[in-house]
């Protein structure tokens, strides 16, 4: 064992561990306050160009490596630092990536599906992480990350940067101490343009600088079967394909999904889920619904979600709006109500009338926080904990099951469900309108009326529903297996 150097270990287990499915090992890499701190980007060709930019230029961090499973990427973002000067390993395999003793924190951007794995290994290979949210593509993953973090003892921050907003925080402070009353809902709110993505007419190329293995990973190895002419046979249209995304809940919505569960202060799943939607205004490639309300029943507020992609009527090129603006989660109140501005930077409570009564704005940066915390060693300091991205990614997991294993319904169908529920009704209704007002008829195009599901917070499993329970997870593909023991 003396002769095998720490690169050739390293090398070795995490080959063994992604071939057999066992937990890479632990390597311990604390950092003093002094020494700068070596970061890795792994996915770039969307929001890790944002993770490059955060991580660049700050005091005491440097960028090392980067990681694309497409070369055309790889090359284009390694050049561009090249140009500046800037010398930098690059990798199209993360598990390469992983075995350089270069890097202190990883950053992972990458699709969906990859998130809780990439995450996992880098933990096992004594890395800090950086993971866009959602953190996971399904509950079970999730949970598996935030185990690997405790068990290691690293730092993980989930990128809800939101949770990084001082406005938001003091708003959720004020809220809190009772300075507006009891809290009734808590309401998420994604409303963004969703064009079709086209419809094709049968599997298509990946082109040659993609390694679709790689790419794929985890998820089935199975042919595209999408091609819109802004983001082509792989990128970014994932999102809206089950094996990859979560639809815009999973996407933008999580963002909102999290504030809005912060304001409740609850800090498990809800007992009680639902949701209501479809992929509905045209016919495309496209899984996932563009118009979706999920019910989270908790004991003390309902928290529910609205995600809206067609614009606010036929041939408009603007959104829907809320209270009278575009605002991203409203905290109704018993005494008023709580607007969190869609830049997240700014929030403002009025009263029952309507006049405007306290404001708050600031924010701080999420690349920041992880760097300090990373310095200090202390999980504490973290403004998104993995703890809480998991839980928030998992609220959307849960609606979408539920909506997964709902049918057809007509309106009237659907106002009998829910027509206990006064929240449930008012929101459908304001559904079904919207969709009118886009020439969507229900009675033609029927809704999906999820499955009403039962759960217990406690482990994270449904009750008495083994289908629902069978989607908390997915069958891996290996060698990309997220592990049982981590």
């Amino acid at each position: 064992m003396k002769n095998i150097n720490r690169r050739n270990f390293l090398k070795t287990t995490l080959a063994t561990a992604a071939a057999v499915n066992v937990p890479f090992p632990s390597i311990t890499q604390e950092i003093s306050p002094s020494d700068e701190i070596r970061v890795a980007v792994i996915g770039f060709n969307g929001r890790g160009r944002d993770h490059i930019s955060g991580f660049s230029n700050r005091q005491g961090v440097r960028l090392t490596a980067l990681c694309d499973a497409d070369s055309l990427v790889l090359e284009r973002e390694v050049k561009k630092h090249q140009e500046k000067g800037l010398k930098l390993e690059s990798f199209k395999d993360a598990r390469k990536l992983l075995e350089s003793k270069s890097i202190d924190a990883v950053s992972i951007a990458t699709p969906n599906h990859w998130h809780a794995l990439m995450a996992i290994w880098a933990i096992q290979a004594g890395k800090d992480v950086y993971v866009e949210k959602p953190i996971s593509h399904n509950v079970w993953e999730g949970r598996k990350v935030v185990e690997a973090a405790r068990k290691y003892q690293r730092i993980v921050q989930a990128g809800t940067q939101s949770r990084s907003s001082q406005a938001i925080k003091d708003a959720v402070a004020w809220v809190a101490a009772g300075n507006i009353g009891k809290i009734e809902v808590s309401r998420g709110l994604c409303y963004k343009p969703r064009a079709s993505i086209g419809k094709t007419e049968g599997p298509q190329k990946v082109p040659d600088n993609i390694d679709y293995d790689l790419w794929s990973g985890p998820a089935p190895l199975v042919p595209s079967r999408r091609n819109s002419k802004q983001f082509g046979p792989v990128h970014y249209d994932w999102h809206w394909i089950w094996n990859y995304g979560n639809g815009d809940l999973g996407n933008q919505g999580i963002h909102q999904m999290d504030i809005a569960r912060w304001f409740l202060g609850v800090n498990e799943l809800s007992p009680r889920v639902f949701s209501v939607g479809g992929r509905l205004g045209y016919e495309d490639d496209g899984e996932t619904p563009n118009t979706q309300m999920v019910y989270h029943g908790y004991e003390k507020a309902p928290l529910i979600f609205e995600v809206r992609g067609l614009p606010e009527k036929t041939g408009s090129k603007n959104m829907d709006k809320y209270k009278g603006g575009s605002v991203a989660v409203v905290v109704e109140c018993e005494g008023g109500y709580v607007l969190v501005g869609s830049n997240y930077g700014s929030a403002v409570a009025f009263d029952k009338e309507g006049k405007q009564i306290q404001k708050w704005e600031g924010g701080v940066n999420h690349y920041q926080n992880f760097i300090e915390a990373v310095r200090s060693r202390k999980q504490s300091e973290l403004n998104a904990d993995i703890w809480e991205g998991h839980l928030s990614s998992a609220l959307c997991h849960t609606g979408n099951i539920s909506y997964r294993l709902g049918k057809a319904a007509s309106p009237g169908q659907i106002k009998e469900q829910i027509k206990g529920d006064k929240n449930a009704t008012e929101t459908f209704e304001r559904m079904a309108q919207h969709l009118a007002a886009n020439d969507v008829d229900l009675e033609k195009s029927k809704a999906t009326m999820g499955v009403p599901l039962l759960m217990d917070p406690k482990v994270e499993k449904f009750i008495g529903n083994s289908d629902a329970d069978a989607m908390l997870t997915r069958e891996y593909r290996k060698p990309f297996v997220v592990p049982e023991r981590v």
